[in-house]
């Protein structure tokens, strides 16, 4: 066990008791041996499994080993605003306060350094694990029995709760409060409980299922209008589960840097809104799922759903880092969407649908990265990290960007020019209209994204934006009028 402190205990006889506060869940929205765990298992697998081996000698073990071998930075850690208020008014009305947590002592010192708000701190060492009864037995030695106030989240804070002179709860499941009004009918509650179930279902960005409804289009543009839709459907829904596994896995993954970037930060995981244990914890049975929906369409629905999984896993941990490699890893990501759509309805895809796909998506995915470049322009930060782009490669991007939607439309063109068009539509003329749309819309973003007004995805832009919501219905519309005039 560790304990030190590096401000002076002493205060006046009317000031109140010291407030020692837990750390993770309470003081941080996370958990420091999930987070350096992690950190470590991205960092070096190999390394992490080796480090597990120290759990033969205990948890304090454990912890001591992953923070010898893993720096985490403090700096990141998502604060809970709550117990920085409490922190404030106890030691603006004359009162110490301490940080009492069972993470290693390496971590809990340099977090307590970085804030500046602690007068001492008591965390875990090698050899002892300062959790539940530990944790109860150093803080009345230090403090005596009925001698401090405490802040805590969870079930192992119950027997700090009993010896405190003030319990207080911040952050805890319902359970945890009802063990602990049982056992302190007067303790206090700051702030809500943790809203798990919501922040679990934005975490898994269902708004990015808009993407899967690409899986309809084989069966749309071929006209089958019968069971092969209601497979696609399934498709829908287990490709929708598969990438919401995907989105899990790179935020776990991604953790630091979505926390320095100014939107991602708010996401479930990285503000610490979901736990990392839960996060992780979901991966596994969304693939299952995905996996068993799979199981009941065509057999190289499953195929095409097995290689999106892989080619994700791929850019998550290496091609999104990789210049032009990440964007066609994009764009072949939106492909594999049509390439399923078309496995589960069995509707062969036609060459010139491969042919817009490639251009078109491969320009969205430009789009994208335009975005992020020109974001960090208008901000005034430097060359992204952990992008292989720089801020002069831009102007390049947003050509490559528009070329690329223009070949599309011309793709587009050369199709509607075809006499397998002239069979299947009554009024194929209507559909010219398509290109004329195209041609607006791409220009658009790419002009959007210019001036710094695209969202950092433009599939989301578009299922948000007016304007692109009109294009769609007018390109229903004229695929409509050519059907039926």
């Amino acid at each position: 066990m560790t304990i030190s402190h590096h401000i002076g205990a002493e205060t006046a006889a009317a000031a109140p008791p010291p407030l020692v506060v837990d750390l993770d869940g309470t003081l941080i929205r996370s958990d420091v041996l999930a987070e350096s765990f992690l950190r470590l298992a991205v960092a070096s697998p190999w390394r992490a499994a080796r480090a597990l081996l120290a759990l033969k000698d205990g948890k304090a073990a454990l912890k001591a080993e992953i923070a010898r071998r893993q720096p985490i930075d403090v700096d990141l850690l998502p604060l809970n605003e709550d117990v920085l208020a409490l922190i404030a008014a106890r030691r603006s009305a004359g009162g110490a306060v301490w940080l009492a947590s069972a993470s290693n002592a390496r971590y809990v010192q340099a977090l307590a350094d970085h804030l500046g708000l602690f007068d001492g701190v008591f965390a875990s060492d090698d050899r002892v694990n300062l959790s539940g009864e530990a944790k109860a037995a150093a803080l009345v030695a230090a403090f005596g029995d009925k001698g401090f106030d405490y802040v805590g989240d969870a079930a192992a804070d119950l027997a700090v709760w009993a010896c405190c002179r003030q319990a207080i709860v911040i952050g805890a499941s319902g359970g945890v409060e009802r063990r602990l009004a049982a056992l302190r009918p007067d303790f206090q509650r700051q702030g809500g409980r943790p809203g798990l179930g919501r922040a679990a279902l934005r975490a898994l960005r269902p708004h990015q299922w808009l993407k899967n409804l690409l899986v309809f289009v084989p069966p749309l543009a071929g006209h089958a209008f019968d069971i092969r839709l209601a497979h696609a459907a399934i498709a829908f829904v287990a490709f929708s589960l598969t990438a919401s596994s995907v989105y899990l896995l790179n935020d776990l993954v991604d953790l630091p840097a979505d926390r320095r970037h100014p939107r991602k930060r708010r996401r479930p995981l990285a503000s610490g809104a979901l736990p990392i244990g839960v996060g992780a914890a979901l991966v596994a049975p969304l693939l299952l799922v995905a996996l068993g929906l799979a199981l009941t369409l065509p057999a190289k629905f499953l195929f095409v759903l097995a290689a999106y999984y892989v080619l994700t896993l791929a850019y998550s941990f290496r091609l999104k880092r990789v210049m032009v490699a990440d964007v066609v890893t994009l764009a072949c990501l939106y492909g594999a969407r049509l390439a399923a759509g078309g496995a589960a309805s069995n509707v062969p895809i036609s060459t010139w649908l491969e042919a817009l796909a490639i251009f078109l998506f491969l320009s969205l995915a430009l789009v994208k990265r335009c975005a992020e470049l020109q974001d960090r322009l208008d901000h005034g930060q430097g060359d992204p990290v952990g992008r292989d782009y720089r801020l002069s490669d831009l102007p390049a991007l947003q050509a490559m960007a528009a070329a690329s939607g223009y070949i599309s439309v011309l793709v587009m063109a050369l199709y509607l020019s075809g006499d397998a068009v002239s069979r299947m539509y009554a009024k194929p003329h209507a559909l010219w209209l398509i290109c004329v749309v195209m041609l607006y819309w791409i220009s658009r973003i790419v002009l959007k994204t210019v001036r710094g007004e695209m969202h950092d995805d433009p599939v989301i832009f578009a299922a948000t934006d007016p304007v692109s919501l009109a294009c769609a219905g007018v390109v229903g519309a004229s695929v409509v009028a050519a059907m039926v005039l």
